[in-house]
């Protein structure tokens, strides 16, 4: 099998089971369960008679070099990649190293992990580094968010799609280990790590428990420490293993760290093996576990008290040992499936999408030739003639904006002069202004009488108050209210306030086309993010305005403050750039669900036209219940939220149960097709604007 992904441990990393620190046990701990362990190779730095953790290894020697080692250490990295061509690099803690590689401009994608704090490492210090990391990098991992917190201090931003939180993990244990009346410390027997305050108070533990004893299991040839006690016993490093199994013995543990620990490993584990774990709260060490034994006051009097408390009370001492156990946070098999998800979605080189008479319709609207169809895939325009075709209907698409230029705005008699020219040669009998209302009095009535054409607009914007641009939006429609005969609004009509008769006035859905939302997201494997969403400031501008100022912004930033769990893909949000077409498809199929929110207050059944490439798509789509998308679908079909904790929760009842979300989808899907299809609502427009008998049943009327 090809060799697709390659992993780079920083040079000093020692992959062999005796000396593995925290970057080879995440890699030896996840090559164990992955389904792409066979494609992937590990690299790293070993003697030559070091046995590594994993058959994949590969030795990047640089036992002779004396300086500039990480640089040398890379470039003999880059080689193999060449002999190689990996799709992927996952490189570990070496900003050094990702950017050199990033700047050689090799082909494929790049996840970084971050052990530790970023503003002490190499090449990640300053916020300029940072910001060329950010912007760069496919994916970036922290292993906590105290970590990730660090990253972005001074970055002009909070939150970016490519950055998130992934914790080292471990295996739960599968029954309570007997314990013993053991006190353990384990990891650089340093001030640092607080083995002098554990030193001074084991001591004292010892000489009023008799019956006790420790354990400190690590080295630190900086500093001498020489506790001594006949219970108390100095074991140098250990392998991991042996370490895991010293835990399940030991009843209690302590991690007394004065430095801010990126993440706190022995933390994790020994609580995981059962031990009662006492902790400061430095760094990533409170998102260890669920801690109820945290050292408020880090000294050795306070952590002889704590000990002392938690020995005499044996029943708490059980329960402590016993929830630490049961309660493990961070499972190995959720960051196993969150990496190959990844992965697994970087593999693919392209998402497979399926291949693609009666009345004469001239139907005048954007169909984004302006943009080379750039907007193709939420075009209303495109999908409804497409569903006259579909009927048998003939159409001809008039694309207004290529009029849209100095020389229409100095004569707008050029535009109005060439729909004349047509209408005369074509004689269509359905005139339909495709979100505009561009064409005169005059012009409207010579065709009229010419040709005894119908006019209908129909209109995808905002037009009651409160709305963006509504007042504008409305006064557009309401020109030459006289001439045109029917209306097609996707907001509700009842709200609106007009001097368009309401006999005019109808509600039309975005509508969804078979041959354009053709995904079947359901059916995804690798989707590794929860929730999507997409925010632009103007499709036809195509980028992010920055003096625009959104009002969905103040949603997602709550939704953002508050998130505890889950991991989103926001597109047009903090400096994250909008996507189109197929690149907004592949951001989609990253996702399990998605967020339709519209701007403006919620308003009767209006909806932005990406509705459609959500809930058509596949995708399990949340919706403010005050639209009142719930006449139209169930909760079987499409989520409904009251305000933001009320989507994190529905989210939180879903999390874990993917089977759920997929039926949820597939029901969406399905059943948006069965109502609001192009084939259907093309028909609904005919039928209103002819009073002819309707082909369907619009359950929206």
């Amino acid at each position: 099998m090809n060799k697709k992904i390659a992993i780079l441990l920083p040079y000093k990393e020692k992959y062999t089971l005796k000396d593995a620190a925290a970057a080879s046990i995440w890699v030896k701990d996840y090559l164990h369960g992955s389904s792409l362990d066979k494609q992937t190779l590990v690299f790293g730095n070993l003697s030559k008679n070091a046995k590594p953790i994993t058959k994949n290894f590969i030795n990047l020697d640089i036992s002779r070099v004396k300086f500039k080692k990480n640089y040398f250490y890379t470039k003999k990295f880059l080689d193999k990649y060449y002999q190689y061509n990996f799709d992927i690099v996952e490189i570990h803690n070496r900003a050094e190293s990702l950017i050199y590689l990033l700047k050689e401009k090799i082909n494929c994608k790049f996840i970084f992990v971050y052990h530790n704090n970023p503003q002490e490492l190499r090449y990640s210090k300053t916020v300029k580094e940072r910001m060329y990391i950010v912007d760069n990098c496919d994916q970036i991992y922290f292993v906590s968010k105290w970590v990730m917190r660090k990253f972005f201090e001074g970055l002009p931003f909070n939150y970016k799609n490519n950055c998130e939180v992934l914790y080292p993990s471990i295996k739960p244990v599968k029954k309570f280990p007997k314990k013993e009346k053991i006190i353990i410390f384990t990891g650089k027997l340093n001030t640092s790590k607080g083995y002098d305050i554990f030193g001074k108070a084991i001591t004292k533990i010892l000489n009023k428990f008799k019956d006790w004893k420790a354990l400190a299991i690590g080295n630190e040839r900086r500093e001498k420490h020489n506790f001594r006690h006949k219970n108390l016993k100095v074991i140098d490093w250990l392998p991991h293993e042996k370490i895991l199994n010293y835990y399940k013995k030991s009843s209690i543990s302590v991690v007394c760290s004065r430095w801010q620990e990126p993440f706190g490993r022995t933390a994790m584990e020994s609580a995981a093996n059962g031990c009662a774990t006492i902790t400061t709260d430095r760094g990533g060490l409170g998102e260890t576990f669920k801690n109820n034994l945290i050292l408020e006051n880090l000294n050795h009097d306070a952590l002889e008290r704590l000990i002392t408390r938690i020995i005499k009370d044996k029943k708490n001492l059980k329960k402590i040992q016993k929830d630490n156990l049961n309660n493990l946070v961070h499972k190995i098999d959720n960051l196993i499936y969150k990496i190959d998800d990844l992965k697994k979605n970087f593999l693919i080189k392209k998402i497979n999408y399926i291949q693609n008479k009666n009345l004469k319709i001239l139907h005048i609207g954007n169909f984004d030739e302006k943009n080379n169809l750039r907007l193709f895939n939420i075009s209303i325009a495109s999908k409804l003639s497409t569903g006259f075709i579909r009927s048998e209907q003939d159409v001809v698409n008039f694309d207004y904006r290529d009029f849209n230029n100095k020389l229409f705005l100095k004569n707008k008699n050029i535009l109005n002069d060439k729909v004349n020219k047509i209408c005369e040669n074509y004689k269509p009998n359905l005139i339909l202004l495709g979100h505009n209302n561009i064409l005169d009095s005059n012009t409207i009535e010579k065709i009229k009488d010419k040709c005894n054409s119908k006019i209908a607009l129909w209109y995808e914007d905002h037009l009651i108050k409160g709305g963006p641009n509504a007042e504008n939006n409305l006064s557009l429609i309401e020109k030459n209210e006289d001439l045109i005969d029917q209306y097609f609004v996707t907001t509700h009509p009842n709200p609106i306030k007009t001097k368009i008769p309401k006999s005019k006035m109808n509600f039309m859905p975005i509508p969804a086309d078979k041959n354009i939302e053709n995904l079947e997201i359901y059916n995804s494997n690798n989707r590794y993010k929860d929730l999507f969403f997409a925010l632009s400031h103007g499709v036809n501008f195509g980028k992010l305005k920055k003096t625009n100022i959104d009002d969905r912004e103040i949603f997602l930033n709550k939704l953002i403050e508050k998130n505890k769990k889950f991991t989103f893909n926001i597109l047009g949000f903090a400096n994250e750039q909008p996507k189109w077409n197929y690149q907004y498809y592949k951001e989609i199929a990253k996702c399990k669900m998605a967020l339709n929110l519209s701007r403006g207050k919620p308003m009767k059944y209006y909806s932005s036209n990406r509705i459609a490439s959500l809930v058509a798509n596949g995708i399990m789509t949340f919706i403010d219940e005050k639209v009142g998308y719930s006449h139209f679908f169930n909760h079987d079909e499409m989520g409904f939220y009251k305000d933001v904790d009320d989507l994190l929760n529905q989210m939180d009842k879903l999390c874990g149960n993917i089977n759920k979300i997929n039926k949820i989808s597939l029901n969406g899907k399905k059943r948006y097709f069965s109502i609001f299809n192009n084939l259907i609502i093309s028909d609904y427009i005919i039928s209103k604007t002819f009073g002819v008998k309707n082909k369907f049943r619009y359950v929206w009327d």
